[in-house]
């Protein structure tokens, strides 16, 4: 959720591909073909239908997911946003919105794994979740004896250590802040650049170009990210 901060996404990425060619063995011997998660939204839900989760499921341990595999569309996770979202009393429009602020990277489990050997600091999951921020948030939480290693695989644990996430956010902004923005914003560049920054940004301190421009795909991302967490 705040590897973006390091440099430009996308030469990073390039980057990310040659160095983790390697690991591309590791996803074919996987079963997964080379560029099957794509880095950005596919506009197709239709290949990904295996991998979308159903709305039930309390978080708590369970048996483990089978792998996901195939092209990653954010709006095949509305059932679980909305659920999550509920349960830690966050918006699931911005909750939706931060899933695809987060799919600018390839979402293969076995590319994830591959690049955080190389990156040991890498995030893990859908969210681009820490493991600080994951361990942080977890306890007392239905997910409390889940672990950091199992968000690839699991894209409903990713969604709902998400959402708990930004529910704990939230608790720390003040009642009034003195900057020209909503909470759903602050909460997004909250998760974004940190709880340090999101208080600064409340506080009325100058958001950086690389927080700008992250709210800046949030804006773009918000009104497709409604469409998507609607009851059908």
């Amino acid at each position: 959720m705040s590897e973006e901060q390091k440099g430009p996404r996308w030469g990073r990425w390039i980057v990310i591909g040659v160095l983790a060619a390697a690991g591309w063995g590791i996803v074919r011997s996987g079963g997964h073909e080379p560029g099957a998660a794509s880095a950005t939204p596919s506009s197709s839900s239709s290949s990904s239908a295996a991998a979308a989760p159903s709305s039930a499921g309390s978080g708590g341990p369970s048996a483990a997911p089978s792998k996901p595999s195939g092209p990653y569309e954010p709006a095949d996770y509305a059932a679980p946003v909305r659920q999550y979202a509920a349960e830690a009393g966050v918006n699931p429009q911005l909750l939706m919105a931060i899933l695809y602020n987060e799919a600018y990277k390839p979402h293969d489990p076995d590319f994830e794994r591959a690049w955080q050997r190389n990156k040991p600091d890498a995030a893990f999951g859908i969210a681009n979740m820490h493991r600080a921020a994951f361990d942080d948030t977890k306890p007392g939480r239905p997910f409390a004896s889940r672990r950091w290693e199992e968000l690839p695989d699991d894209r409903n644990l990713a969604v709902q250590a998400a959402a708990w996430h930004l529910h704990d956010l939230a608790e720390q902004l003040p009642a009034k802040v003195g900057a020209p923005l909503n909470k759903d914003e602050l909460l997004a560049l909250g998760y974004n650049a940190g709880a340090g920054n999101m208080l600064a940004f409340a506080r009325g301190v100058k958001i950086g170009p690389q927080a700008q421009s992250y709210l800046d795909r949030l804006h773009d991302n918000w009104a497709k990210s409604g469409e998507a967490v609607k009851q059908r």
